[in-house]
């Protein structure tokens, strides 16, 4: 069972419609990119998960129920729009933030201080948050986001900002939560991250749903059905493109039996990042 379901969410602000009839399900202890275009209504529909926005119709389900205020509690959100009280320490914040989500204070003061060596801003705990980097304002801003090891993560931009090694930081602790079973929406631009990270995903544009599903399966289904041959042969280092309906086994044999080396081979299929540009774009043709 997903551990979240959108049924056809409507959303109008005014005479803007900002979702119409979007339907979603997120995978449990799955990483669920949520793609999309500035104002294509991504944001919108994670606010209406977090129940910060009621839509006009359609329904939000958590574990198969309508979603309440006490499901909300399990959820980390960390917004694309950072929020810290600048005139507060950080630790101080921290604390505030992770005892607002249930935690003790013990139990917050030991967690925090484990996720502050993990970013390399132990030092920071008495300093005031005016006092941060962006970059390390947002190190602060998902510490506080995943503390309370929330069962759902909602993840808006979250490399935003980041050096490359902070980037990196992020996505290996991502790919950690994963593991010990949180379930991860990622709301992101970078479709790079997409690839490396995510399961499955959803592209929103114009306010509608316009493909989900597995990144590999949309990735093959976009593909041009080829696939590229590499070997080495007497004269160096070669490169083919061959229609994937090519018996492989047959054209591997044929290759080897003429005393070359294969070096590899495998199936051609597009970025993630030529998908988005491509569905995006066609969608603004048919405007």
């Amino acid at each position: 069972m997903p551990i979240i379901e959108c049924k056809e969410i409507c959303k109008n602000f005014g005479e803007k419609v900002a979702l119409d009839h979007v339907s979603v399900d997120i995978p449990e202890g799955k990483i669920f990119g949520l793609l999309g275009p500035n104002g294509a209504g991504k944001t919108t529909l994670i606010r209406i998960i977090n129940r910060i926005t009621i839509p006009n119709g359609g329904q939000v389900l958590f574990q198969g129920r309508p979603i309440t205020q006490k499901d909300v509690e399990k959820i980390g959100y960390m917004p694309e729009e950072r929020g810290l009280y600048r005139k507060m320490k950080v630790g101080e914040q921290a604390m505030y933030l992770a005892q607002l989500k249930g935690m003790s204070s013990k139990d917050a003061t030991a967690e925090l201080r484990k996720w502050f060596v993990t970013f390399s801003i132990q030092d920071w705990w008495d300093k005031k948050v005016e006092e941060l980097s962006k970059g390390m304002a947002q190190k602060l801003q998902f510490i506080t986001t995943v503390v309370h090891r929330p069962s759902l993560l909602i993840l808006d931009e979250p490399f935003s900002g980041f050096d490359p090694v902070n980037a990196e930081l992020i996505r290996q602790q991502i790919l950690r939560l994963k593991e010990e079973g949180a379930t991860i929406i990622l709301s992101t631009h970078n479709m790079e991250s997409v690839e490396e990270l995510c399961d499955e995903i959803a592209l929103v544009n114009k306010s509608k749903l316009v493909i989900t599903g597995g990144v590999e399966d949309i990735r093959r289904q976009y593909g041009n059905n080829n696939v590229e041959l590499v070997y080495t042969d007497a004269d160096g280092r070669h490169t083919e493109v061959l229609p994937r309906e090519v018996d492989g086994t047959s054209t591997l044999a044929n290759f080897i039996a003429k005393g070359v080396t294969i070096n590899s081979y495998k199936e051609l299929m597009p970025r993630m990042n030529d998908i988005f540009i491509k569905l995006v774009t066609e969608g603004e043709d048919k405007q």
